[in-house]
């Protein structure tokens, strides 16, 4: 792992004061924000990185030999070694920026899809996003491979043993979801990683839940592939990150073509950049690239043991008191979760009880959450989700739970 820094001793109140979106009054309530599973809030870092790029900085990077060019190539390619030394990634060239989670994941299937031959087996969960189910799909269709999805009990675990009893020398990618965004569960990822391996495929981790709550260490996982968004770790939208391993990225084929990805180009044949270029075609998102990497300056400074053991605080509190209400049911009830309260209350539909909750200021989300197949699962139209990061407060989850009963009465 890279060496520890210093880490600011953590204290909510004094990183609620960073966070500007916090402290603002909706309908005349103040601001509960629980809707971090979604996007989360930024930092006032972040917020001036953004404006002192576009004010002073903005240039594109890479091809131009001028002063505002040159130091916008040097602050986007240091951010990339800042996200480099927080997942522990061994090679620079290992870390590419994409559009966010979706956008790695739609490049890996497509480029992996490429080296995959009919008959082929790829495994995903029954917990998957949309964006880990769909794109595996059209390269099934295109590709004519076979996918398996890893079912789940009722808790929301995933069924190992079916798992391993799906591996084969037909399995040639296993893409998984570190945490669930709808059910909080964390799946035993490393578990998953080494027997997929043993059985000679590749991993994908869908980290977009996970990076933002614990340390990801991309070496001592040894996964082949990890993808993350940049929105929900503090940063900008628009931007993301997919490590993947040097001799995997190197002999896949890039996804896009187009300027920067290529060393040269006559209309007989074209050769292709080095890495990371190779897969990052056109003008990027620089200012997302350079903010991200100020995200990850920022989060490198917290103490992330401190708060996943508030987040968890949180969360636990919470589910305590929704069970409390009659017909309320918490849905994802594994052993080992993260600070995601997903519920639904009998009798009473999920979009109603959050159009009520947002009156009263606190921001929540209903739905599927693009996961569409487990609200199959559980026989259910959607959930109401609360979602726990680190500027949140027990005071929050008091009012959320008031105006949660305030909602019920109402309803009923």
């Amino acid at each position: 792992m890279v060496e520890e820094k210093m880490k600011v001793p953590f204290d909510v109140e004094q990183i609620r004061k960073q966070f500007p979106t916090l402290s603002q009054q909706v309908y005349g309530k103040n601001l509960v924000y629980l809707d971090n599973g979604a996007t989360s809030q930024k930092p006032q870092v972040v917020i001036d990185a953004i404006a002192k790029y576009y004010s002073e900085d903005n240039s594109n990077i890479h091809r131009g030999v001028h002063h505002l060019s040159q130091v916008a190539t040097e602050q986007y390619e240091n951010a990339r070694a800042t996200i480099q030394r927080y997942i522990n990634a061994p090679l620079l060239e290992e870390v590419l920026f994409t559009a966010g989670t979706t956008a790695g994941i739609n490049m890996i299937a497509f480029s992996f899809g490429e080296t995959l031959k009919e008959g082929d087996e790829i495994i995903i969960s029954a917990m998957e996003h949309h964006s880990n189910i769909v794109p595996w799909q059209m390269l099934c269709e295109r590709k004519k491979c076979v996918l398996k999805v890893i079912p789940i009990n009722q808790k929301g675990e995933l069924k190992m043993d079916v798992f391993e009893s799906f591996l084969s020398e037909k399995t040639k990618l296993v893409s998984v979801t570190h945490i669930s965004n709808t059910l909080g569960t964390i799946n035993p990822i490393k578990e998953i990683i080494d027997q997929s391996h043993q059985a000679g495929a590749k991993v994908i981790v869908d980290g977009a839940q996970s990076i933002q709550h614990m340390k990801i260490d991309v070496q001592e996982l040894d996964c082949d592939f990890f993808i993350f968004s940049g929105h929900k770790v503090f940063g900008p939208t628009g931007v993301g990150v997919v490590y993947g391993k040097k001799e995997m990225l190197d002999i896949l084929p890039p996804y896009q073509g187009g300027g920067d990805m290529i060393a040269k180009v006559t209309f007989e044949k074209t050769t292709y950049n080095v890495l990371p270029h190779k897969f990052e075609a056109g003008t990027p998102n620089i200012s997302g690239g350079i903010c991200l990497g100020t995200a990850f300056e920022f989060l490198a400074e917290q103490d992330l043991d401190a708060i996943a053991k508030h987040e968890h605080h949180l969360a636990k509190f919470a589910e305590e008191e929704i069970v409390k209400i009659e017909g309320a049911r918490i849905i994802g009830t594994a052993q080992n979760k993260t600070s995601v309260v997903s519920f639904v209350i009998d009798g009473l539909h999920p979009f109603d009880i959050g159009t009520l909750l947002d009156k009263q200021g606190v921001a929540v989300r209903t739905g599927h959450h693009c996961t569409q197949p487990l609200m199959d699962f559980f026989e259910i139209p959607g959930t109401i989700r609360a979602s726990f990061a680190f500027y949140n407060t027990m005071e929050e989850v008091e009012i959320f739970i008031k105006a949660l009963k305030r909602s019920v009465e109402m309803l009923r």
